[in-house]
Parts: C-alpha cells; structure tokens; sequence
C-alpha cells in the first residue's frame, strides 16, 4: 500500500489523469508571490486581499478583490498582472518527481493533461521556463468561460483526452482546484502538499500525498485481479 499522509488509494482502475501545474508539477510559488505584490502596489490593494487566491484564475481574483472597481478598472488590472507574471520566470523550477511521472505515464499509455489556472501566455511562459515535458493537451483559463473552482476546466481537459470524467485521476495543490474536480465528477482526487496543510486538502481531496512522485501509477491504472 502507497504511503499516504491522508486517505488510501483505492483498489479500482482509472482510465487518465488531469494535473494542475502550479504547486503540482511546477514550484511557481516565488515569481507568484512577486508577481502579486508588485500588481496589489500598483493598484491599491492590500495584499491581505489575496488570501485563499491559490488555485484560482487571475480574473476569478481580481472580480473578488476588485469588486468594488468598475468594470474598465478590472480589466485594465488583469491585463497588467498577465503582463507581470509572464514576464517574471526566476526561479521557477519542476517539483520533485513530476517529469518522472509524466514519462511513467507514458511508458504506461495513460492519456494525461494539464489543467491550469494560468492564461495561455503564462502556461507557455511557465513551460518554457522549465523545461517540463508538454502534455498534448493542455488547458489554461483562456481556454474556459469560467475557472476553478468551477468544474469546467477538468471537464474539458477529460472530454479533450476522450476519457470520461469518472476514470480521470485529479492531482491538485489547492482548495479551489479541488473543488473544480469535486463539481466536475473526477473518480479521484490526489491532493499533493506544498501550498496548503494536509488538514486543509484533507476536506476536499480522496487522499493526500507528499508529491506526485509518491503516487502509485502503475496500481491506479492497472486492473485488479
């Protein structure tokens, strides 16, 4: 039995798995955090404000923190912090064990995407910058009308992989992203530590783990006997 820090992994088959990149398979935490602080001084907000944004898209928190700014005001401050993020790539790394399972997944045959909170541009960016290896699918917030934790950014990625959202394994690192896989169906749902508690993923996730390399691929995806 896979070592967990909550949960167990159950004994059934799935048929793909949905990653979120940032905190999952990429550590942006830093070039995040910078990206934010500069946007909330350029635009009034105190960075108090931000609390719980983690996972959410950029217009998703930019609607709440900003509610009370008129609509032009809102879209000029989204389009800025596309503007800084894309441009701030230091020290943006891969996490531990993330390229390895993207290649066992390979190896293994098991359709697989990212689902992203970032915009295209900063997906690309982020990617880039990395080096990870890019999926065939990939959906980002430019890709949906409406981010997590709405369900439909890993409905999407699922109906784009051709494999119902009750086979897709999600593999989050945040709250709002887990309460997108939760709407959508997902037959599981992997919480990795690193931007939250374990008690806090605990609430959302089906199990929670150290980190995508402490995921039991071949188990997950190979039919009991």
């Amino acid at each position: 039995m896979a070592s967990t820090l909550a949960g167990q992994f159950p004994e059934r088959s799935f048929a793909g798995v949905l990653f979120d990149m940032d905190g999952t398979l990429i550590d942006s935490l830093g070039a995040v955090e910078r990206s934010w602080l500069q946007w909330c001084d350029e635009f009034g907000i105190a960075p108090a404000a931000l609390a719980g944004a983690h996972g959410r898209t950029s217009a998703n928190t930019i609607a709440i923190v900003m509610a009370d700014r008129t609509e032009a005001e809102r879209l000029t401050a989204h389009a800025r912090i596309g503007q800084i993020e894309v441009a701030d790539t230091e020290g943006i790394v891969v996490l531990p064990g993330a390229v390895e399972a993207l290649e066992k997944l390979d190896r293994l045959g098991v359709p697989h995407a990212i689902v992203t909170s970032c915009e295209r541009d900063l997906a690309g960016a982020r990617l880039a910058a990395t080096g990870l290896p890019r999926p065939s699918v990939v959906v980002t917030a430019s890709d949906v009308s409406h981010g997590k934790p709405g369900p439909e950014p890993y409905e999407r990625g699922a109906a784009l992989l051709g494999v119902p959202i009750g086979d897709c394994v999600v593999v989050e690192d945040a709250t709002a992203g887990l309460v997108s896989g939760r709407a959508a169906g997902a037959g599981l749902l992997v919480a990795v530590l690193g931007t939250a508690t374990v008690e806090v993923l605990a609430k959302d996730a089906d199990v929670v783990v150290t980190s995508v390399a402490d995921i039991p691929w071949p188990q997950l995806f190979t039919s009991p006997s």
